[in-house]
């Protein structure tokens, strides 16, 4: 009987000190927090920004991995960027000097500290060092399904199993990669404008709360909805960081065809105006059908030989038309105070006709390209010139 008594008490012993090393072995988890940079002045940093901050519980020492470093002065860097072949990395790198370039910039940041289970916050942690190292480090970016925020998004979502992703990609806010990269844009208006001639129709699906945290502030909005493996709130604390000093993120706004459709028809009663003036029409013709004919030869370009998905199938070809740039001759004609001939009017009345039919087939399309405000301001001036100089004299 005794040694069975002394095994149990031997087994008591065991399970005492046990409990009271659990608090101590849960502490030692590392902290993990989601640091959300708000939107900066410059192009590049219009979408704000993502790094997960990871804290050790031995030295207090806080780590920033940022996943949003790329390198202009690496070889062919201007054409892998056009062609959508751009590479970042992940850099580790001390919380304090990350954070020095959004302090100088007047940008706000805040962190969201997350209750992981031990062993999930232990695994993350590991998981990015090995990241960081400099043959994982690099990664293929893409602007909506590859960036700063999907990459933090993505490596949480792995330390939970899958979880995060589980509850986020069944639910859905309407918006889309259009809408969010033209809100983000707004304030720079070539910027925004770009954005909405160059993306086509995968630009305009409803985003899940999974896709639509490509954007850091969603993600951020996001989290605080999530619970954890115990069903508890996955965002145990927010704290800000950084105080914001300039221009605040975009409030959304619902966007308007009619105002571009007033511009259109004030373009086109102008060109039904100097249609006897052929100079100051042919001087009016020649930079629209210059500008047309670029940015559909671009956007042709971006279908057909890069790897921009969201440019695909633009169905704003329909209204710039590359074939803009073969009416050009007959603009400097006109300017010249000669008409142009038959090959002109059977172009023009093409161009005309293309961009009646893009129109027509927006309705019946099944994946259809929010561009109405485009056809509203285009259509009406290609119409309108293809009756004032597409006739014989």
């Amino acid at each position: 009987m005794r040694p069975r008594a002394g095994a149990a008490r031997a087994l008591v012993l065991c399970l005492l000190l046990l409990a009271a090393l659990l608090p101590a072995l849960a502490a030692a988890a590392p902290r993990i927090g989601v640091m959300t940079m708000q939107p900066g002045e410059v192009f590049f940093e219009r979408f704000g920004h993502d790094a997960l901050l990871v804290v050790d519980p031995a030295t207090g020492v806080a780590t920033s991995y940022n996943f949003g470093y790329f390198d202009p002065t690496e070889p062919d860097f201007v054409g892998r960027f056009v062609r959508g072949e751009m590479m970042y990395w992940l850099v580790a790198l001390p919380a304090d000097e990350d954070l020095a370039q959004y302090r100088d910039a007047g940008r706000g940041v805040s962190v969201q500290w997350l209750d992981l289970e031990p062993a999930r916050a232990q695994a993350l942690a590991d998981a990015l060092a090995r990241r960081a190292r400099p043959k994982n480090a690099r990664y293929r970016y893409d602007y909506f399904t590859a960036n700063c925020a999907t990459q933090v998004r993505d490596a949480l979502d792995e330390a939970m199993g899958g979880a995060l992703k589980a509850q986020l990609a069944g639910r859905s806010r309407g918006n889309s990669y259009r809408s969010e990269a033209v809100r983000l844009a707004r304030p720079a208006p070539w910027m925004w404008l770009g954005f909405d001639l160059g993306l086509g129709p995968y630009a305009d699906r409803p985003l899940s709360r999974w896709d639509e945290a490509f954007v850091p502030m969603r993600l951020a909005d996001s989290l605080r909805e999530v619970r954890n493996d115990a069903g508890r709130p996955l965002v145990q604390a927010e704290q800000q960081l950084l105080p914001h000093r300039i221009a605040p993120e975009p409030a959304e706004r619902p966007r308007r065809a009619w105002p571009w459709a007033v511009a259109g028809l004030a373009l086109a009663a102008g060109v039904f105006v100097l249609r006897r003036r052929k100079r100051l029409l042919g001087a009016f013709a020649a930079p629209f059908w210059l500008a047309s004919g670029l940015a559909g030869a671009l956007m042709l370009y971006l279908w057909g030989f890069t790897a921009h998905q969201a440019g695909w199938a633009n169905r704003n070809l329909w209204l710039l038309d590359p074939l803009c740039l073969l009416l050009l001759p007959g603009a400097i004609a006109l300017m010249r105070g000669r008409m142009p001939g038959r090959v002109f009017r059977i172009v023009l009345w093409t161009v005309a006709a293309l961009a009646a039919l893009g129109w027509v087939l927006q309705w019946l399309s099944l994946a259809p390209q929010y561009n109405l405000p485009w056809i509203a301001l285009l259509l009406p001036v290609h119409t309108a010139l293809a009756f004032a100089l597409g006739r014989r004299n």
